[in-house]
Protein backbone atom coordinates (compact mmCIF):
# COMPACT_ATOMS: atom_id res chain seq x y z
CA UNK A 1 0.00 0.00 0.00
CA UNK A 2 1.28 3.07 -0.86
CA UNK A 3 0.15 6.46 0.79
CA UNK A 4 0.80 9.77 -0.21
CA UNK A 5 -1.34 13.46 -0.31
CA UNK A 6 -2.66 14.78 -3.91
CA UNK A 7 -3.41 18.80 -3.37
CA UNK A 8 -3.85 18.19 0.61
CA UNK A 9 -5.97 15.58 -0.19
CA UNK A 10 -4.99 12.22 1.40
CA UNK A 11 -4.71 8.95 -0.99
CA UNK A 12 -4.25 5.41 0.14
CA UNK A 13 -3.96 3.09 -2.80
CA UNK A 14 -3.11 -0.60 -3.07
CA UNK A 15 -4.95 -2.02 -6.86
CA UNK A 16 -3.07 -0.45 -9.15
CA UNK A 17 -0.79 -0.84 -12.27
CA UNK A 18 3.15 -0.54 -10.92
CA UNK A 19 4.10 0.98 -14.25
CA UNK A 20 1.48 3.95 -13.24
CA UNK A 21 3.05 6.85 -13.40
CA UNK A 22 2.35 10.09 -11.84
CA UNK A 23 1.25 12.03 -14.72
CA UNK A 24 -1.02 9.01 -15.87
CA UNK A 25 -2.53 9.12 -12.50
CA UNK A 26 -3.24 12.72 -12.52
CA UNK A 27 -4.93 13.27 -15.97
CA UNK A 28 -6.56 9.47 -16.37
CA UNK A 29 -7.30 8.54 -12.65
CA UNK A 30 -8.04 11.74 -11.01
CA UNK A 31 -8.47 14.05 -13.74
CA UNK A 32 -6.07 16.49 -12.78
CA UNK A 33 -5.58 17.75 -16.33
CA UNK A 34 -3.60 20.98 -15.39
CA UNK A 35 -0.62 19.22 -15.55
CA UNK A 36 0.13 18.76 -19.16
CA UNK A 37 2.13 15.70 -21.29
CA UNK A 38 4.98 17.04 -23.77
CA UNK A 39 7.95 15.45 -24.40
CA UNK A 40 6.89 12.12 -22.41
CA UNK A 41 10.39 11.61 -21.63
CA UNK A 42 11.53 14.08 -18.95
CA UNK A 43 12.84 16.88 -21.13
CA UNK A 44 10.69 19.55 -21.84
CA UNK A 45 9.50 20.14 -18.33
CA UNK A 46 5.81 20.64 -19.27
CA UNK A 47 4.52 18.16 -16.75
CA UNK A 48 6.68 19.30 -14.39
CA UNK A 49 4.57 18.87 -10.65
CA UNK A 50 6.03 19.66 -7.32
CA UNK A 51 6.29 17.65 -4.22
CA UNK A 52 7.48 17.76 -0.55
CA UNK A 53 8.50 14.86 1.57
CA UNK A 54 6.53 14.68 4.71
CA UNK A 55 7.52 12.89 7.87
CA UNK A 56 6.53 9.93 9.35
CA UNK A 57 5.79 11.70 13.02
CA UNK A 58 4.37 14.06 13.99
CA UNK A 59 6.64 17.04 13.11
CA UNK A 60 7.43 20.32 11.77
CA UNK A 61 7.49 19.67 7.56
CA UNK A 62 8.28 23.65 7.59
CA UNK A 63 11.87 22.57 7.34
CA UNK A 64 11.06 20.23 4.54
CA UNK A 65 12.34 21.62 0.77
CA UNK A 66 10.11 21.56 -1.75
CA UNK A 67 11.63 19.66 -5.00
CA UNK A 68 10.39 19.28 -8.68
CA UNK A 69 9.93 16.13 -10.69
CA UNK A 70 9.03 15.25 -14.49
CA UNK A 71 5.46 13.46 -13.69
CA UNK A 72 5.83 12.13 -17.09
CA UNK A 73 8.38 9.47 -16.29
CA UNK A 74 8.24 9.50 -12.07
CA UNK A 75 6.36 6.56 -10.91
CA UNK A 76 3.10 6.65 -8.47
CA UNK A 77 4.99 5.08 -6.11
CA UNK A 78 7.75 6.93 -5.27
CA UNK A 79 5.47 9.90 -3.67
CA UNK A 80 4.97 7.44 -1.32
CA UNK A 81 4.83 9.50 1.66
CA UNK A 82 4.83 12.93 0.27
CA UNK A 83 2.61 15.60 -0.85
CA UNK A 84 1.96 15.97 -3.99
CA UNK A 85 1.24 19.24 -5.33
CA UNK A 86 -0.15 20.38 -9.17
CA UNK A 87 -0.52 23.76 -10.69
CA UNK A 88 -4.29 24.29 -9.66
CA UNK A 89 -3.64 24.13 -6.20
CA UNK A 90 -1.14 26.36 -5.03
CA UNK A 91 -3.58 29.29 -5.74
CA UNK A 92 -5.93 29.94 -2.93
CA UNK A 93 -9.67 29.34 -4.52
CA UNK A 94 -11.95 27.77 -2.14
CA UNK A 95 -14.49 29.63 -4.25
CA UNK A 96 -13.36 27.70 -7.30
CA UNK A 97 -13.68 31.08 -9.25
CA UNK A 98 -11.02 32.32 -11.37
CA UNK A 99 -11.90 35.93 -10.72
CA UNK A 100 -11.99 35.24 -6.87
CA UNK A 101 -8.67 32.89 -6.68
CA UNK A 102 -5.84 34.02 -4.62
CA UNK A 103 -3.10 33.45 -7.19
CA UNK A 104 0.15 32.13 -6.11
CA UNK A 105 3.49 35.16 -6.01
CA UNK A 106 4.50 32.74 -9.65
CA UNK A 107 1.44 32.46 -10.86
CA UNK A 108 0.67 36.31 -10.63
CA UNK A 109 4.23 36.97 -11.40
CA UNK A 110 3.61 35.15 -14.81
CA UNK A 111 0.18 36.95 -15.32
CA UNK A 112 1.76 40.77 -14.50
CA UNK A 113 4.82 39.78 -17.01
CA UNK A 114 3.12 38.06 -19.94
CA UNK A 115 5.07 35.08 -19.32
CA UNK A 116 2.29 32.58 -21.03
CA UNK A 117 1.79 32.53 -25.08
CA UNK A 118 0.22 29.40 -26.04
CA UNK A 119 0.20 28.44 -22.27
CA UNK A 120 1.29 24.33 -22.81
CA UNK A 121 4.10 24.86 -20.67
CA UNK A 122 2.77 27.24 -18.35
CA UNK A 123 1.60 24.84 -15.78
CA UNK A 124 5.50 23.40 -15.44
CA UNK A 125 7.42 26.94 -15.68
CA UNK A 126 5.36 27.59 -12.52
CA UNK A 127 5.69 24.61 -10.17
CA UNK A 128 9.28 25.05 -11.07
CA UNK A 129 8.92 28.88 -10.13
CA UNK A 130 6.54 28.09 -7.21
CA UNK A 131 9.32 25.71 -5.77
CA UNK A 132 11.81 28.37 -6.09
CA UNK A 133 10.18 30.50 -4.70
CA UNK A 134 8.50 28.50 -1.37
CA UNK A 135 12.93 27.21 -0.99
CA UNK A 136 13.59 30.83 -1.03
CA UNK A 137 11.24 31.90 1.44
CA UNK A 138 11.94 28.92 3.63
CA UNK A 139 15.88 30.27 3.62
CA UNK A 140 14.54 33.71 4.26
CA UNK A 141 12.46 32.70 7.41
CA UNK A 142 15.47 30.77 8.71
CA UNK A 143 18.08 34.05 8.19
CA UNK A 144 20.15 31.74 6.12
CA UNK A 145 20.03 34.11 3.08
CA UNK A 146 19.04 37.74 2.78
CA UNK A 147 19.07 38.43 -0.88
CA UNK A 148 16.26 38.05 -3.32
CA UNK A 149 16.36 35.66 -5.57
CA UNK A 150 18.99 36.73 -8.80
CA UNK A 151 18.85 36.33 -12.53
CA UNK A 152 21.08 33.42 -12.56
CA UNK A 153 18.92 32.23 -9.90
CA UNK A 154 15.97 31.77 -12.15
CA UNK A 155 17.90 30.26 -14.95
CA UNK A 156 19.46 27.87 -13.38
CA UNK A 157 15.91 27.06 -11.96
CA UNK A 158 13.90 26.97 -15.10
CA UNK A 159 16.90 24.93 -17.01
CA UNK A 160 14.09 21.87 -17.14
CA UNK A 161 11.74 23.86 -18.74
CA UNK A 162 11.36 24.28 -22.12
CA UNK A 163 8.98 27.22 -24.18
CA UNK A 164 8.99 27.65 -28.15
CA UNK A 165 6.91 31.06 -27.68
CA UNK A 166 8.42 33.45 -25.47
CA UNK A 167 12.04 33.86 -25.56
CA UNK A 168 11.82 33.13 -21.85
CA UNK A 169 12.46 36.87 -21.13
CA UNK A 170 8.77 37.34 -19.80
CA UNK A 171 9.75 33.86 -17.72
CA UNK A 172 12.47 34.91 -16.53
CA UNK A 173 11.32 38.52 -15.42
CA UNK A 174 8.26 37.15 -13.48
CA UNK A 175 11.03 34.60 -11.37
CA UNK A 176 12.33 37.86 -10.07
CA UNK A 177 9.07 39.74 -9.50
CA UNK A 178 7.58 36.81 -7.38
CA UNK A 179 10.00 38.20 -4.37
CA UNK A 180 8.27 41.88 -4.53
CA UNK A 181 4.57 40.08 -4.86
CA UNK A 182 5.13 38.04 -1.71
CA UNK A 183 6.51 41.22 0.19
CA UNK A 184 3.71 43.50 -0.54
CA UNK A 185 0.74 40.82 0.24
CA UNK A 186 3.07 40.55 3.51
CA UNK A 187 3.10 44.65 3.78
CA UNK A 188 -0.94 44.19 3.14
CA UNK A 189 -1.24 41.45 5.84
CA UNK A 190 -2.97 39.19 2.74
CA UNK A 191 -3.40 35.91 3.79
CA UNK A 192 -2.12 33.49 1.19
CA UNK A 193 -2.14 29.52 1.18
CA UNK A 194 0.18 27.89 2.97
CA UNK A 195 1.94 25.24 1.33
CA UNK A 196 4.37 23.67 4.28
CA UNK A 197 1.45 22.78 6.62
CA UNK A 198 1.80 19.53 8.55
CA UNK A 199 0.15 16.67 6.70
CA UNK A 200 1.15 14.08 8.41
CA UNK A 201 -2.01 13.01 10.12
CA UNK A 202 -1.89 10.20 12.52
CA UNK A 203 -3.24 8.08 9.46
CA UNK A 204 0.02 8.02 7.57
CA UNK A 205 1.95 7.40 10.80
CA UNK A 206 -0.05 4.68 11.60
CA UNK A 207 0.11 3.15 8.62
CA UNK A 208 3.94 3.45 8.53
CA UNK A 209 4.20 2.19 11.79
CA UNK A 210 2.05 -1.24 10.42
CA UNK A 211 4.03 -1.45 7.90
CA UNK A 212 7.65 -1.23 10.01
CA UNK A 213 6.32 -4.11 12.45
CA UNK A 214 5.71 -6.32 9.53
CA UNK A 215 9.34 -7.08 8.83
CA UNK A 216 9.17 -10.89 8.67
CA UNK A 217 6.39 -10.99 5.70
CA UNK A 218 7.42 -8.33 2.81
CA UNK A 219 3.96 -7.96 0.97
CA UNK A 220 3.76 -5.71 -2.61
CA UNK A 221 2.88 -2.22 -2.25
CA UNK A 222 1.07 -2.06 -5.28
CA UNK A 223 -0.35 -4.73 -7.36
CA UNK A 224 -2.55 -5.30 -10.08
CA UNK A 225 -3.61 -8.89 -11.86
CA UNK A 226 0.47 -10.31 -11.78
CA UNK A 227 2.14 -7.22 -11.64
CA UNK A 228 3.83 -5.77 -7.86
CA UNK A 229 5.63 -3.62 -6.91
CA UNK A 230 8.42 -3.86 -3.44
CA UNK A 231 8.92 -0.82 -1.68
CA UNK A 232 11.83 -2.64 0.95
CA UNK A 233 12.21 -0.13 4.25
CA UNK A 234 16.41 -1.77 4.57
CA UNK A 235 18.96 -3.29 3.03
CA UNK A 236 17.81 -6.24 4.65
CA UNK A 237 14.12 -6.14 3.22
CA UNK A 238 16.01 -5.49 -0.03
CA UNK A 239 18.27 -8.34 0.40
CA UNK A 240 15.24 -10.50 0.80
CA UNK A 241 13.28 -9.31 -1.84
CA UNK A 242 15.82 -9.82 -4.51
CA UNK A 243 16.74 -13.73 -3.14
CA UNK A 244 12.87 -14.23 -3.96
CA UNK A 245 12.40 -11.94 -7.14
CA UNK A 246 16.14 -11.65 -8.92
CA UNK A 247 14.46 -11.18 -12.18
CA UNK A 248 12.38 -7.78 -10.55
CA UNK A 249 13.23 -4.79 -12.22
CA UNK A 250 15.42 -2.58 -9.87
CA UNK A 251 14.02 0.94 -9.49
CA UNK A 252 15.61 3.90 -7.74
CA UNK A 253 15.11 7.46 -9.21
CA UNK A 254 13.78 5.76 -12.74
CA UNK A 255 14.69 8.69 -14.97
CA UNK A 256 15.61 6.26 -17.20
CA UNK A 257 14.04 3.26 -16.48
CA UNK A 258 10.84 5.68 -16.72
CA UNK A 259 11.11 5.90 -20.59
CA UNK A 260 10.69 2.41 -20.88
CA UNK A 261 7.27 2.64 -19.69
CA UNK A 262 6.78 5.75 -21.36
CA UNK A 263 8.53 4.90 -25.04
CA UNK A 264 9.02 1.74 -25.28
CA UNK A 265 5.64 0.82 -23.28
CA UNK A 266 7.32 -1.84 -21.34
CA UNK A 267 4.91 -3.13 -18.62
CA UNK A 268 7.46 -4.11 -16.02
CA UNK A 269 6.36 -7.53 -14.23
CA UNK A 270 7.71 -7.04 -10.82
CA UNK A 271 9.19 -3.76 -9.36
CA UNK A 272 11.77 -3.46 -6.69
CA UNK A 273 11.56 -0.07 -5.37
CA UNK A 274 14.65 1.67 -3.74
CA UNK A 275 13.33 5.23 -2.47
CA UNK A 276 12.59 4.11 1.40
CA UNK A 277 15.87 2.74 1.75
CA UNK A 278 17.90 5.28 4.02
CA UNK A 279 20.96 3.28 4.27
CA UNK A 280 21.71 3.28 0.20
CA UNK A 281 21.18 7.35 0.36
CA UNK A 282 24.33 7.77 3.04
CA UNK A 283 27.76 8.39 2.69
CA UNK A 284 31.17 8.30 4.54
CA UNK A 285 34.83 8.91 4.43
CA UNK A 286 36.84 5.59 4.86
CA UNK A 287 39.99 3.49 4.42
CA UNK A 288 39.97 1.00 1.73
CA UNK A 289 41.65 -1.00 4.15
CA UNK A 290 38.11 -0.93 6.48
CA UNK A 291 36.36 -4.33 6.62
CA UNK A 292 33.22 -4.19 4.88
CA UNK A 293 30.69 -5.32 7.19
CA UNK A 294 28.43 -2.72 7.37
CA UNK A 295 26.32 -3.34 4.39
CA UNK A 296 25.69 0.38 3.16
CA UNK A 297 28.88 1.60 3.84
CA UNK A 298 31.77 -1.38 3.49
CA UNK A 299 34.96 -1.11 1.75
CA UNK A 300 37.46 -4.38 2.22
CA UNK A 301 41.29 -4.43 1.21
CA UNK A 302 41.26 -3.55 -2.17
CA UNK A 303 44.42 -1.62 -3.42
CA UNK A 304 44.39 0.50 -6.84
CA UNK A 305 47.13 1.21 -9.29
CA UNK A 306 47.63 4.33 -7.18
CA UNK A 307 48.53 3.15 -3.82
CA UNK A 308 45.14 4.28 -2.71
CA UNK A 309 45.08 1.65 -0.20
CA UNK A 310 46.65 4.62 2.41
CA UNK A 311 44.24 7.05 0.73
CA UNK A 312 40.92 8.16 2.39
CA UNK A 313 37.72 7.30 0.06
CA UNK A 314 34.74 9.13 -0.06
CA UNK A 315 31.86 6.51 -0.16
CA UNK A 316 28.73 7.60 -1.69
CA UNK A 317 25.46 5.19 -0.93
CA UNK A 318 24.44 4.46 -4.31
CA UNK A 319 20.96 5.66 -3.61
CA UNK A 320 21.77 9.40 -3.15
CA UNK A 321 20.23 11.64 -5.75
CA UNK A 322 22.34 14.27 -7.93
CA UNK A 323 21.01 16.90 -5.34
CA UNK A 324 22.15 14.83 -2.19
CA UNK A 325 25.26 14.63 -3.64
CA UNK A 326 26.01 17.96 -4.59
CA UNK A 327 27.14 19.77 -1.24
CA UNK A 328 29.08 16.42 -0.51
CA UNK A 329 30.95 16.84 -3.76
CA UNK A 330 31.15 20.49 -3.73
CA UNK A 331 33.26 20.02 -0.30
CA UNK A 332 35.52 16.69 -1.75
CA UNK A 333 35.48 16.73 -5.43
CA UNK A 334 34.76 21.16 -6.28
CA UNK A 335 35.38 20.47 -10.45
CA UNK A 336 33.44 17.47 -10.34
CA UNK A 337 30.61 19.14 -8.60
CA UNK A 338 30.95 22.38 -11.10
CA UNK A 339 29.63 19.88 -13.77
CA UNK A 340 26.16 19.36 -11.94
CA UNK A 341 25.03 22.16 -13.42
CA UNK A 342 25.27 20.68 -17.23
CA UNK A 343 23.96 17.39 -15.97
CA UNK A 344 20.00 16.63 -17.09
CA UNK A 345 17.80 19.41 -15.48
CA UNK A 346 16.95 20.26 -11.88
CA UNK A 347 13.54 17.63 -12.07
CA UNK A 348 16.32 14.79 -13.05
CA UNK A 349 18.93 15.53 -10.80
CA UNK A 350 16.13 16.04 -7.70
CA UNK A 351 15.62 12.22 -8.78
CA UNK A 352 18.21 10.68 -10.64
CA UNK A 353 20.64 8.42 -8.62
CA UNK A 354 24.38 7.85 -8.37
CA UNK A 355 24.17 3.94 -8.73
CA UNK A 356 21.22 4.23 -11.10
CA UNK A 357 23.96 6.40 -13.49
CA UNK A 358 26.32 3.94 -13.03
CA UNK A 359 24.32 0.83 -13.71
CA UNK A 360 22.37 1.99 -16.62
CA UNK A 361 25.88 1.69 -18.45
CA UNK A 362 24.83 3.88 -20.90
CA UNK A 363 28.43 4.88 -23.18
CA UNK A 364 27.53 8.52 -22.62
CA UNK A 365 26.40 8.94 -19.11
CA UNK A 366 27.83 11.98 -17.24
CA UNK A 367 29.35 10.25 -13.95
CA UNK A 368 31.12 7.07 -15.17
CA UNK A 369 34.24 8.59 -17.16
CA UNK A 370 35.06 10.72 -14.28
CA UNK A 371 34.68 7.95 -11.37
CA UNK A 372 36.51 5.95 -13.43
CA UNK A 373 39.21 8.87 -14.23
CA UNK A 374 39.54 8.80 -10.27
CA UNK A 375 40.10 5.34 -10.25
CA UNK A 376 36.60 4.50 -8.29
CA UNK A 377 35.67 1.17 -7.14
CA UNK A 378 31.80 -0.33 -6.96
CA UNK A 379 30.31 -2.17 -4.59
CA UNK A 380 27.77 -4.94 -6.07
CA UNK A 381 25.94 -7.53 -4.18
CA UNK A 382 24.54 -10.39 -5.69
CA UNK A 383 21.28 -11.87 -4.12
CA UNK A 384 20.78 -15.14 -5.53
CA UNK A 385 22.41 -18.30 -5.21
CA UNK A 386 25.50 -17.39 -6.49
CA UNK A 387 28.38 -20.28 -6.69
CA UNK A 388 31.69 -18.75 -5.34
CA UNK A 389 33.84 -20.18 -7.84
CA UNK A 390 31.50 -17.97 -10.65
CA UNK A 391 33.22 -14.94 -9.63
CA UNK A 392 36.32 -14.78 -12.14
CA UNK A 393 39.44 -16.06 -10.92
CA UNK A 394 40.74 -12.70 -12.61
CA UNK A 395 38.98 -10.86 -9.81
CA UNK A 396 40.72 -12.28 -7.12
CA UNK A 397 44.29 -11.54 -8.82
CA UNK A 398 43.80 -8.53 -8.71
CA UNK A 399 42.72 -8.28 -4.80
CA UNK A 400 39.62 -7.37 -5.38
CA UNK A 401 37.14 -8.39 -2.30
CA UNK A 402 34.87 -11.60 -2.49
CA UNK A 403 32.69 -12.37 0.54
CA UNK A 404 29.46 -13.40 2.04
CA UNK A 405 27.59 -11.46 3.79
CA UNK A 406 25.17 -12.39 7.03
CA UNK A 407 22.27 -12.38 4.79
CA UNK A 408 24.05 -15.00 2.40
CA UNK A 409 24.63 -12.63 -0.22
CA UNK A 410 27.41 -12.49 -2.43
CA UNK A 411 29.60 -9.11 -1.93
CA UNK A 412 32.02 -7.24 -4.51
CA UNK A 413 34.22 -4.60 -4.20
CA UNK A 414 35.96 -4.13 -7.57
CA UNK A 415 37.60 -0.93 -10.05
CA UNK A 416 34.88 0.35 -11.78
CA UNK A 417 36.91 -0.23 -14.69
CA UNK A 418 35.91 -3.73 -14.55
CA UNK A 419 32.51 -3.26 -14.28
CA UNK A 420 31.57 -2.50 -17.33
CA UNK A 421 31.30 -5.40 -19.94
CA UNK A 422 30.16 -4.49 -23.19
CA UNK A 423 26.79 -2.07 -24.55
CA UNK A 424 24.83 -1.95 -21.52
CA UNK A 425 26.19 -5.36 -20.00
CA UNK A 426 27.83 -5.20 -16.48
CA UNK A 427 28.83 -7.50 -13.80
CA UNK A 428 25.32 -6.98 -12.47
CA UNK A 429 23.17 -10.53 -12.69
CA UNK A 430 19.94 -11.13 -11.76
CA UNK A 431 19.25 -10.36 -8.20
CA UNK A 432 22.54 -8.36 -7.93
CA UNK A 433 22.61 -4.33 -6.92
CA UNK A 434 24.95 -1.75 -6.46
CA UNK A 435 25.08 -0.84 -2.78
CA UNK A 436 28.17 2.50 -3.50
CA UNK A 437 30.35 3.71 -4.56
CA UNK A 438 34.40 4.09 -3.45
CA UNK A 439 36.10 7.53 -4.43
CA UNK A 440 39.25 7.82 -3.17
CA UNK A 441 40.19 11.72 -2.18
CA UNK A 442 42.61 13.61 -4.48
CA UNK A 443 45.72 14.66 -3.25
CA UNK A 444 47.96 17.81 -3.70
CA UNK A 445 49.76 16.23 -6.14
CA UNK A 446 46.45 15.23 -8.46
CA UNK A 447 44.63 17.39 -10.46
CA UNK A 448 41.00 16.92 -12.41
CA UNK A 449 40.11 18.10 -15.16
CA UNK A 450 36.42 17.48 -16.66
CA UNK A 451 34.87 19.10 -19.82
CA UNK A 452 31.51 17.78 -21.35
CA UNK A 453 30.64 18.16 -25.15
CA UNK A 454 26.71 18.59 -26.08
CA UNK A 455 24.56 20.62 -28.20
CA UNK A 456 23.01 22.47 -25.44
CA UNK A 457 24.58 23.84 -22.50
CA UNK A 458 21.99 22.32 -19.99
CA UNK A 459 19.18 19.60 -19.98
CA UNK A 460 21.26 18.01 -22.62
CA UNK A 461 23.46 14.46 -23.34
CA UNK A 462 26.97 14.52 -23.93
CA UNK A 463 28.13 13.51 -27.79
CA UNK A 464 31.44 13.02 -25.55
CA UNK A 465 33.17 13.90 -22.43
CA UNK A 466 36.86 13.48 -21.21
CA UNK A 467 37.84 13.13 -17.29
CA UNK A 468 41.10 13.82 -17.06
CA UNK A 469 43.30 12.86 -13.73
CA UNK A 470 46.98 13.91 -13.59
CA UNK A 471 49.35 13.31 -10.28
CA UNK A 472 52.27 14.81 -10.56
CA UNK A 473 55.42 14.44 -8.58
CA UNK A 474 56.69 16.06 -5.60
CA UNK A 475 58.51 19.16 -7.66
CA UNK A 476 55.27 18.99 -9.81
CA UNK A 477 57.77 18.94 -13.14
CA UNK A 478 57.12 15.32 -14.35
CA UNK A 479 53.84 13.51 -14.74
CA UNK A 480 53.93 10.24 -12.83
CA UNK A 481 50.33 8.97 -13.33
CA UNK A 482 47.19 9.75 -15.62
CA UNK A 483 44.08 8.78 -16.21
CA UNK A 484 41.67 10.00 -19.01
CA UNK A 485 38.11 8.75 -18.49
CA UNK A 486 36.23 8.31 -21.67
CA UNK A 487 32.32 8.98 -22.44
CA UNK A 488 30.57 8.89 -25.77
CA UNK A 489 34.13 7.22 -27.49
CA UNK A 490 32.76 3.79 -27.10
CA UNK A 491 30.21 0.71 -26.24
CA UNK A 492 30.61 1.24 -23.09
CA UNK A 493 32.62 4.28 -20.56
CA UNK A 494 36.45 3.46 -20.44
CA UNK A 495 40.12 4.77 -19.74
CA UNK A 496 41.82 5.80 -23.01
CA UNK A 497 45.28 3.47 -21.67
CA UNK A 498 47.80 4.22 -24.19
CA UNK A 499 46.91 7.88 -24.25
CA UNK A 500 47.77 7.32 -20.50
CA UNK A 501 51.11 5.52 -20.80
CA UNK A 502 51.98 8.18 -23.33
CA UNK A 503 52.10 10.73 -20.76
CA UNK A 504 53.75 8.89 -17.64
CA UNK A 505 56.92 9.83 -16.67
CA UNK A 506 56.88 12.96 -18.95
CA UNK A 507 57.13 16.65 -18.40
CA UNK A 508 54.38 18.66 -17.96
CA UNK A 509 54.86 20.26 -21.71
CA UNK A 510 51.28 21.04 -24.05
CA UNK A 511 54.36 18.83 -26.30
CA UNK A 512 53.42 15.82 -24.69
CA UNK A 513 50.18 16.13 -24.59
CA UNK A 514 49.87 16.77 -28.45
CA UNK A 515 51.55 13.61 -28.45
CA UNK A 516 49.35 11.89 -26.43
CA UNK A 517 46.32 12.79 -28.04
CA UNK A 518 47.60 11.42 -30.98
CA UNK A 519 47.67 7.84 -29.18
CA UNK A 520 43.59 8.12 -29.04
CA UNK A 521 42.82 6.08 -32.43
CA UNK A 522 44.60 3.74 -30.98
CA UNK A 523 42.37 3.16 -27.58
CA UNK A 524 39.01 3.87 -29.24
CA UNK A 525 37.39 3.87 -32.23
CA UNK A 526 33.98 6.49 -31.71
CA UNK A 527 30.92 5.44 -33.65
CA UNK A 528 28.22 8.13 -35.77
CA UNK A 529 25.08 8.65 -34.61
CA UNK A 530 22.72 12.35 -34.03
CA UNK A 531 24.52 13.63 -31.91
CA UNK A 532 28.13 13.72 -33.60
CA UNK A 533 30.00 12.39 -36.09
CA UNK A 534 32.96 9.30 -35.69
CA UNK A 535 35.56 12.11 -36.49
CA UNK A 536 33.90 14.99 -34.99
CA UNK A 537 34.24 12.87 -31.46
CA UNK A 538 37.97 11.90 -32.31
CA UNK A 539 38.96 15.25 -33.26
CA UNK A 540 37.24 17.29 -30.29
CA UNK A 541 38.54 14.72 -27.76
CA UNK A 542 42.22 15.09 -29.05
CA UNK A 543 41.76 18.80 -28.65
CA UNK A 544 40.13 17.95 -24.90
CA UNK A 545 43.31 16.45 -23.97
CA UNK A 546 45.43 18.76 -25.31
CA UNK A 547 43.49 21.76 -23.79
CA UNK A 548 43.68 19.43 -20.06
CA UNK A 549 47.84 19.87 -20.95
CA UNK A 550 46.89 24.03 -21.30
CA UNK A 551 45.41 23.74 -18.06
CA UNK A 552 47.92 21.46 -15.88
CA UNK A 553 50.79 24.06 -17.31
CA UNK A 554 48.97 26.93 -16.07
CA UNK A 555 48.11 25.38 -12.51
CA UNK A 556 51.61 24.55 -12.83
CA UNK A 557 52.87 27.54 -13.08
CA UNK A 558 50.36 29.64 -10.74
CA UNK A 559 52.20 27.32 -7.85
CA UNK A 560 55.60 28.29 -8.88
CA UNK A 561 54.44 32.05 -9.44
Amino acid sequence: MIHFYLNGQYKQLTDLNPNTTVLEYLRLHERQTDTKEGCGSGDCGACTVMAQRLPTIDADVSDAPFYTLNSCITLLSLMDGHHLMTAAFIADNPEHHPDRALLHPAQQAMVDCHGSQCGFCTPGFVMTLASTYENHRQQVAKGTITDDLSYDDIVAAIGGNLCRCTGYRPIIDAGLAMSEIGRQRDADQTIAKDLTISLATDAMANSRQAVSSEISTITPALTQASRKLFIPQSIAELNQVLAAHPKATIWAGGTDLGLSVTQHLIDHETIVQLSAIDELKSWSLQDLSQNADAQSKGTNDVESEADSSTVPSLVLGAGMSYKQMLPVLEQYFPNFANLFERIASPQIRNMGTIGGNVANASPIGDLPPILLALDAHIHIRHCTAVDISDIDDADNTNNNDVHSNQASCIDEIIPLSEFFLDYKKTKLRAGSYVVSLHIPLMQDHQHLYIHKISKRYEDDISACLLAARLDLSADGTTIQNAKFGLGGMAAIPLLAAKCQQALIGQSVEVANFEQAAQMLSSDVSPMTDVRASREYRMHVMQRLIIKCGKQLVADVQAVDA
